[in-house]
């Protein structure tokens, strides 16, 4: 097998002679962990709370149904299911993107069930969203206008309705240095001209440099290499050790069970059931994402 990193021959390996952790570490250039390290941490407050939450879908059917769920500081909270189970209708709800038909949505113990999107990005909400080009990114835009998309109307970006260059400039250049954004002509590089996987490590960048109370990360790691992967997940636990809140909605089931600290499991728009991580497996919860609740046949 050929391995290469950043357009350079790194090494050819036999297949049957070599290993995974082998050959992550040729891409990437040192060691890579697929162990994600976490340290046990007591959860604080509830910060999130959906009260019988239902929600429509594109075929205005319930896409989310019934839908009760408490998310708290301090703990990481993944959203298994199979894709297209009401995933979408729960993430775009608490986003604000989609109408709730009813049910509660409390944020900080304040109501925001029907409230804006500026108001929930306002009120400490942060999105990495599943699909990085339409909901993420404005393809047109520099990077350093899409680095500042939520936060553009706040001082020091603006003033009386001037932009400040610079202020943009600086904030844009230390995500894209922090998160290892490749984009050739730094902040005055084209979204549309990045890779998928730059595009969207600057969307994590941008959303976790909001300081959220609350980061709802879709997909965080899709189209990433290995070296970003340990590092987008190492920067996820680092919110939630910091006292934050993160809902991790992820297809990858390895990336649910080795990275939350709580699993929620969804079926057809409804919660099969809420089990800790470190007290289950992939065979349960792979149960529990068919419909079976409790992760257990009927004999």
């Amino acid at each position: 097998m050929y391995c290469n990193k950043k357009g350079k021959y790194i090494g050819t390996v036999n297949v049957k002679e070599t290993s995974q952790a082998k050959m992550a570490e040729m891409m990437v250039g040192r060691p890579v962990s697929f162990e994600v390290e976490k340290k046990d941490k007591e959860p604080g407050e509830v910060i999130l709370s959906l009260e019988n939450l239902s929600v429509m879908n594109n075929k205005k059917v319930l896409g989310l149904k019934n839908f009760s769920l408490e998310v708290k500081r301090g703990e990481i909270l993944g959203i298994a299911g199979v894709e297209g189970n009401g995933q979408s209708e729960l993430v775009e709800a608490i986003t604000g993107m989609r109408n709730v038909a009813e049910g509660k949505i409390i944020f900080k113990g304040e109501d925001i069930t029907h409230k804006s999107i500026r108001k929930h990005i306002d009120s400490g909400i942060a999105h990495i969203p599943e699909d990085r080009q339409k909901r993420g990114l404005v393809l047109d835009y520099t990077m350093e206008n899409n680095m500042v998309l939520e936060v553009y109307n706040r001082k020091p970006f603006s003033n009386k309705g001037l932009l400040n260059i610079k202020a943009i400039h600086d904030y844009a250049k230390k995500i894209i240095e922090e998160f290892d954004v490749r984009s050739g002509q730094g902040g005055a590089s084209i979204a549309r001209g990045l890779s998928g996987g730059n595009q969207q490590k600057a969307i994590i960048g941008r959303e976790i440099e909001l300081d959220p109370d609350l980061l709802i990360a879709v997909q965080p790691t899709r189209g990433l290499d290995v070296g970003s992967i340990e590092y987008i997940h190492k920067r996820l636990i680092e919110q939630r050790d910091e006292g934050k809140a993160v809902l991790l909605v992820s297809l990858e089931l390895s990336e649910i069970l080795n990275v939350s600290d709580r699993i929620a499991i969804v079926n057809t728009g409804e919660l099969i059931g809420v089990v800790n991580a470190k007290e289950t497996n992939e065979n349960e919860v792979g149960l529990m994402m068919a419909g079976v609740k409790g992760g257990k046949k009927n004999e």
